[in-house]
């Protein structure tokens, strides 16, 4: 039982934080935008505990928490849906506070709040942790090179400096570790400092099943070569405020860079499909993040947020990204979709997210 609830608690826990951070993005912006709110939900379904505030919003956790939502006034369902012909009844003086009869920009905002929500947040946490914990660093020299490995093979040489791959600077030698291994069988430009010259060469990586601290078995490129670090090569850094900026959005654009690379191989037929996780995949990882301590959990619960935020702006109807293309065409147009085409749109966004749902639990599975 103590194993099953050191997993569950830090995945209700985490899963809570991402769902209320992203919901709320809508909320705020909903009320600054004087919509009238029906609900607010932690989870599906049934309703375990809630109250009403004094603008007649329902605050409520339900009972599957997978999840969440805001449902605006006049909305069918938690997916902002339409409902017709709840809107036909509502007299014209009340229709000012509903987000249906909103200005497209209006909605646009509110709907764009949620995912942006979770970027920031995920932005707040990393850019705390950096500012707040600091980080050790080791010069990305060159010490050893193996034999029959994809670094023998480059125009690599030991005592090469590495200053940038990818387009990303590289400001320790776990900084070069973190990219080689997001970039399994691939091609990437090296800017590197030999003998006080800076030059670029191009570098094929490999690709090796490897188990992380975590006990996950997951693909990661690699290239065979080695750091002899010495403890007097260990420095300890703590960025500046503004410093942090930059490096923290350096780190989220990374994440998203690799997420996109990621995808863009499953579509291909390169991608790994194991790798893709669901409900059972998280609540494991969230088990393990836990028992390496308090700050290996807020690290994941600010990846998962970042993931998250950006998985709800693709254009598929039923995700914020796909209410966003419907506000998008209709500012194009100057007049919106009707409600037959919306309604079959969300049919669509619904099977698709299920489908995506069913495959990941089967994944996670077997």
């Amino acid at each position: 039982m103590t194993g099953l609830l050191g997993i569950l608690l830090p995945f209700l826990i985490v899963l809570v934080v991402i769902v209320f951070v992203h919901e709320m993005g809508h909320y705020l912006v909903a009320r600054w935008n004087d919509v009238a709110v029906e609900s607010f939900s932690i989870g599906f379904g049934p309703e375990l505990v809630g109250w009403n505030d004094k603008n007649g919003t329902r605050w409520k956790i339900s009972a599957i928490p997978l999840g969440g939502y805001v449902k605006f006034v006049g909305d069918m369902n938690a997916a902002s849906a339409p409902d017709g012909e709840t809107l036909d009844k509502i007299p014209p003086e009340e229709r000012i506070k509903l987000f249906y009869y909103k200005n497209v920009w209006q909605r646009i905002a509110i709907v764009a709040a949620g995912p942006a929500a979770n970027i920031l947040f995920t932005f707040v946490i990393l850019y705390g942790m950096l500012l707040g914990l600091g980080r050790y660093t080791i010069e990305a020299r060159i010490d050893g090179i193996s034999p029959d490995t994809p670094a023998a093979q480059s125009e690599l040489k030991v005592d090469d400096v590495i200053l940038a791959v990818d387009g990303y600077q590289v400001r320790s030698f776990s900084d070069f570790q973190k990219i080689v291994a997001t970039s399994p069988n691939q091609e990437l430009p090296f800017l590197i400092e030999r003998n006080g010259r800076e030059f670029e060469i191009r570098v094929q990586t490999g690709a090796r099943i490897q188990e992380d601290r975590l006990g996950n078995n997951a693909e990661i490129g690699f290239l065979g070569v080695s750091r002899d670090a010495t403890q007097q090569e260990v420095r300890f850094v703590r960025p500046g405020a503004i410093e942090a900026i930059g490096i923290t959005i350096e780190e989220i654009v990374f994440i998203i860079d690799r997420s996109f690379k990621f995808l863009g191989e499953l579509l291909m037929g390169r991608g790994d499909v194991e790798q893709l996780g669901g409900p059972v995949k998280i609540a494991k990882i969230s088990g393990e993040a836990a028992s390496l301590g308090i700050f290996s959990l807020i690290s994941l619960t600010a990846l998962l947020s970042l993931n998250i935020g950006i998985f709800n702006l693709f254009p598929i109807p039923l995700l914020d990204g796909g209410h966003l293309v419907y506000y998008a065409i209709e500012a194009v147009r100057g007049r919106p979709l009707s409600r037959q085409i919306q309604e079959i749109g969300f049919r669509i966004g619904l099977f698709l997210v299920m489908s995506l749902m069913v495959f990941t639990l089967v994944n996670d599975i077997f």
